[in-house]
Formats: structure tokens, sequence, C-alpha cells
């Protein structure tokens, strides 16, 4: 059986090996790229779509794995603590996006009690038009859809024309992005 910590110790081995054969970085989304509209399935909502939320304010996408991820989970606690009032009173936005099925993220939704946007890429639409994400063998198990995609730790800002603003992709979730860079991001764009 597959555990989380292999998957980690596979994913990190993926991560670097992409470095080290593919230039990756050249391809993923940079600032100045456009936000693509693609829907995705909020855990609690269903369809959301992005240029809707573009329509009342700045969109801040943080990029996790899977519920059950020990990093992913600690990064959604802190950023609901410190960064989601500071996103909230700039009238931003905050969505979590994962390629996990919706069911298995409205569980880590409901229980970390995250009163922000949790929403599922199933088939990883827009985790492949931004280039953030890698295959990793037998995540399909975990994410219960099939595929076994998952994005690299990614934290897209895009203002309210959809141009992205800031962009941070990390191997892994042990060192997220602090929540300061991201607010000093959104609060430029006022």
């Amino acid at each position: 059986m597959t555990t989380v910590h292999d998957l980690r110790r596979v994913d990190d081995e993926a991560f670097q090996q992409l470095l080290d054969r593919n230039a990756v970085w050249q391809r993923m989304v940079a600032v100045g790229d456009r936000l693509p509209d693609l829907p995705l399935l909020e855990a609690d909502l269903g369809p959301i779509h992005l240029d809707r939320l573009l329509d009342t304010g700045p969109v801040v996408l943080m990029f996790v794995r899977f519920a059950g991820s020990a990093d992913c989970e600690a990064a959604l606690r802190a950023y609901r603590k410190s960064l989601l009032p500071e996103l909230t009173r700039l009238d931003a936005h905050l969505v979590a996006v994962s390629p996990q099925a919706p069911a298995r993220l409205a569980a880590v939704k409901h229980r970390e009690e995250l009163d922000f946007f949790v929403a599922s890429d199933p088939r990883h639409v827009l985790i492949d038009a931004l280039n953030i994400g890698f295959s990793s063998p037998g995540a399909d198990r975990v994410l219960g859809t099939r595929r076994s995609v998952l994005p690299f730790a990614s934290v897209v800002v895009a203002d309210r024309a959809g141009v992205v603003r800031f962009a941070d992709i990390r191997a892994n979730w042990s060192d997220p992005v602090p929540a300061a860079e991201i607010v000093q991001t959104v609060a430029s764009m006022s």
C-alpha cells in the first residue's frame, strides 16, 4: 500500500528529475501571463469559475497536493490564520486547488474549518494550463480520480483583469510562501 510518506519521497524525486531533465521552470506560469478561465469544483459549492471570482476582486490560487498531506494541511491552516483575514480586507479571494476528488477535499475543508474556497481540479486542466504539474505514480489512489498528476507547491496571484502578478513554485510545502509576500502583492494592486 502506498503511504503519504512514500508519495512525498517519490514527489521530491520526480520534481528533481524534471528540473534536471527539462528546464521545467521556463515553462511554468510567470508574472505577466493570463490566468485561464477554467471551472473548478468547489468542495461544497460545486462548479466555480475563475472569471466570475475576478469580477469581484483579485484571486490567490494556492495549489496543494491532497488532503492527508501533512505539509499541505499545515499550509492551509497557516493561510487560514495569517493570509485569509488580510485578503478579505483587500476584497481578494483565496482558493486552494488540488487534483483530489471534491468529496475528499470536503473532508479536510470541514475538519480544518477552512472558510475559503477549496476546489478540485480532478482532470488537472488548470494545473496543466499553468504547467505546474508532474506525474506521480500511485497518486491516483490518494486522489480518487484515476489520475496521477500532482501540482508543485504553488501560489499564483492574478489581478481583476486575470493577469498574473505573482507566481511562486516550490518543490514542496515544507517551506510555504510567506503570507506577507502574497498580501504585499495583492495590496499593490489596489
